[in-house]
């Protein structure tokens, strides 16, 4: 990940309403929710909401699809991955760090 990338990646989390949605859609996992069970579940509008994924997707946090009618919102689990061991790249003044790669998120 470069700095740029990483720059935009917390940008779009150091807002409120989007730490929530995106910790939301990482206890959602793989299967995802569509945006009217978000909307409910954070009681936002669901304008508000698209506005927020819109940003969580261009930071690259956040993906949909479509399946018929509806968009199905996923976390990133791969991207946000790779901004932790950005974070931590250099953490422990060099040394070998306590964590391993197996405390990394995986897709369920």
């Amino acid at each position: 990940m470069e700095d740029i990338d990483a720059v935009q990646s917390l940008a779009a989390l150091a807002h409120g309403m989007r730490l929530r949605l995106f910790r939301a859609l990482v206890v959602a996992g793989p299967a995802g929710l569509i945006p009217g069970a978000l909307a409910e579940q954070l009681e936002v509008a669901s304008n508000t909401l698209s506005f927020h994924l819109k940003e969580l997707s261009h930071a690259g946090l956040v993906t949909q699809e479509r399946q018929g009618r509806n968009l199905i919102y996923r976390a990133s689990f791969e991207t946000m991955n790779e901004l932790l061991a950005y974070l931590t790249q250099n953490c422990c003044e060099g040394s070998a760090c306590e964590t391993t790669e197996t405390d990394a998120c995986r897709r369920c």
